[in-house]
Formats: structure tokens, C-alpha cells, sequence
């Protein structure tokens, strides 16, 4: 079994870190979770407490006196399918079929002690079931696994899996989405990025600066029970574990690692919520397009002749496709 999202709202063939960081260790992220979702139920699962209670050096609480509430992380590259453009939605799978996942992400201010980030628009963009992007659907994921075009849904190949939300009063934006799968080397991730003094436009969000890219990260134990129902189960191969990423650096929350909490423990076709808080610092920029904090993810293999060796997207945007910014 698995879960599935429909919205035929668009249909698949019509288009055939900047400085900042998450807080520290999960006990910071948990308490703004709860504090912006205090009329959620129920207690957040603790399977991703092994590492999420590790604190990265990078990334540390302050004292109440000290105005500050974390050292700020250094940034992380976008990696290779960043695109312009997204829509301005809180649904973002037009119909692709996986585990269903609930973001839930508090953006606050790192320089002025964690208060909330109202306004700040969280961009977040990942691959589907079988590893593949919107924009790159002829990408090769690595492994074995269908093409992206078999997988039946009415998806825009240009725009499934991409989205913005504007946060509330409280710094809180919530996603609809999927459950990531993966793709050689990487391990399963959702990529991000906060940016602040822009609006929404067109349908997008236009102007103002990141202040923020990061990357998502997922408990192993949970990713691997995840890629044994289908869809997932018909990308074969080797799947990279966190701790042989070469990204995630092993600080838990404060590496972007989310605490998640599933709908059903004994079913986990039934999805997740995953939740943490992003601290960032308003006054900062970095697109995430040049080098710090990691190589942002290698393309998977099968990159086509005469392509650049590394950094540059695999497979060709589909006509009408947001154009794709500078890669890492």
C-alpha cells in the first residue's frame, strides 16, 4: 500500500545555505514546533532522536541573556535542480503517488532571539518516488527504475514537487507533499530555501533576498521502511544512509534533520508530519549557488555527452520550464 495525493489542477504533458540554520538540537526545534502547533495532537515520535539530540558544533544554544538563540550554520549549497519559478501553493504534488508528507517548518529570527520570521517565504523542492525532479525528468536516479513518464499521474513535468508558502504570524508555513525517495549517491532529502522582502506575484514569489538554502533530512530506519512499499520499491539499488551523505554532517536538528511523527505507527503507508525550526539570519544573503557547506549533491550517472562533469543538471527542462539558476 501507499499513500496518495491527487490534484488534477494541472496536467503532466501540458509542459511536457546562504548563511542561517536550523536550531540547535532537537529539544529547540521541538519546543517552536509545539509552541506554533499547539492545537496539534499527540506527541512527536522519537525515532529520530539519536541523531536529532546530537548538537553540531556549527550550532548551539545561547542563554536567555544573550539575545541569541544559536550560532548560525554555514550554508549549503542548492545543488542541481534549483529552479526559478515556483508556484505559491501549499499542495505541491499534483497527483504523484508515495507516502504522504506534512511539513511543518517555523522560520525565526537567529539574531533576535528566535522570534518569529512573519512574512518569510520557504521554498522547497525534491525528487519523487523513483528519484526523479520536475525539469529533469529524463535524469537517470541510479539503480533501476521505471521512467518517470510510467508513473500514471497528471503531473506538470515541469512545476510537481516545487513550492512556496508564505509563513504566518508565528514564522509557520505547512507543505502538503510526498515522501522523498532517493537518488545515487545522495541520501533521501528535501531541499530548501527562506527568502525574505519579496511578494507574491504572478502566482510566485518575486524580489527580495535569500536568506537561507538548506537541505531536509530523514531518519534512515524510517526512509528504508518507506522505499520497501510502492511506489518506492521499483527504484532498486543502492541507497546512501546519512551517515555516508555527502552533505548531511551528522548534527542532527541543527543539519536539518526533522523530527517526524507518523500518522499511523503500525502503518506507515499512512505518512508522516515532520517538523523543525529554521533560524535564519534576515540581514544575510547567499543564493546557494556557489561552493560552502557541500557539494549540494552530484548529479546520478548517465550524464549526456559534453555535459559539464559536475555540479550541472542532468537531462533537458521540458519546453516552457522555469528556467534553471546557477548550479553549485
Amino acid at each position: 500500500m501507499t499513500g496518495n495525493h491527487k490534484d488534477t489542477t494541472l496536467t503532466r504533458r501540458r509542459a511536457l545555505t546562504v548563511t542561517g540554520g536550523t536550531v540547535a538540537a532537537g529539544g529547540l526545534a521541538v519546543a517552536g514546533y509545539r509552541t506554533a502547533f499547539a492545537d496539534t495532537t499527540g506527541s512527536a515520535s522519537t525515532s529520530t532522536s539519536a541523531a536529532a539530540s546530537t548538537s553540531n558544533s556549527a550550532a548551539t544554544s545561547a542563554s536567555s541573556s544573550s539575545g541569541s538563540c544559536m550560532t548560525l550554520m554555514s550554508s549549503v549549497t542548492q545543488g542541481p535542480y534549483y529552479l526559478d519559478g515556483a508556484l505559491v501553493r501549499k499542495d505541491i504534488t499534483e497527483g504523484k503517488s508515495g507516502v504522504p508528507l506534512t511539513l511543518r517548518l517555523t522560520v525565526v529570527d537567529a539574531t533576535d532571539g528566535c522570534t518569529p520570521v512573519a512574512g518569510a517565504a520557504v521554498e522547497i523542492w525534491h525528487c519523487d518516488a523513483w528519484g526523479y525532479y520536475s525539469g529533469y525528468t529524463t535524469a537517470n536516479p541510479g539503480g533501476s527504475a521505471p521512467a518517470e513518464s510510467e508513473d500514471g499521474s497528471t503531473a506538470n513535468d515541469s512545476t510537481y514537487l516545487r513550492g512556496y508558502q508564505i509563513a504566518n504570524a508565528n514564522g509557520v508555513v505547512k507543505f502538503e507533499t510526498i515522501f522523498p525517495g532517493w537518488y545515487t549517491p545522495r541520501t533521501c532529502h528535501i531541499h530548501l530555501k527562506v527568502h525574505t522582502g519579496g511578494q507574491k506575484e504572478d502566482g510566485t514569489y518575486e524580489g527580495g533576498k535569500v536568506n537561507h538554502t538548506g537541505q531536509l533530512f530523514f531518519a534512515d530506519d524510517i526512509a528504508e521502511q518507506v522505499f520497501t512499499l510502492e511506489p518506492y520499491s521499483k527504484h532498486s539499488g543502492s541507497y546512501t544512509r546519512l551517515a555516508d551523505d555527502m552533505v548531511y554532517d551528522g548534527g542532527g536538528a541543527s543539519s536539518g534533520l526533522l523530527t517526524l511523527e507518523p500518522v499511523k505507527k503500525a502503518d506507515p503507508s499512512r505518512g508522516y508530519k515532520g517538523f523543525l525550526t529554521l533560524g535564519v539570519d534576515p540581514d544575510a544573503e547567499n543564493t546557494g549557488a556557489g561552493g560552502g557547506g557541500g557539494a549540494g549533491g552530484t548529479p546520478p550517472s548517465g550524464t549526456p555527452t559534453g555535459a559539464p562533469p559536475s555540479g550541472a543538471p542532468i537531462g533537458t527542462p521540458p519546453s516552457g520550464a522555469p528556467s534553471a539558476s546557477a548550479s553549485s
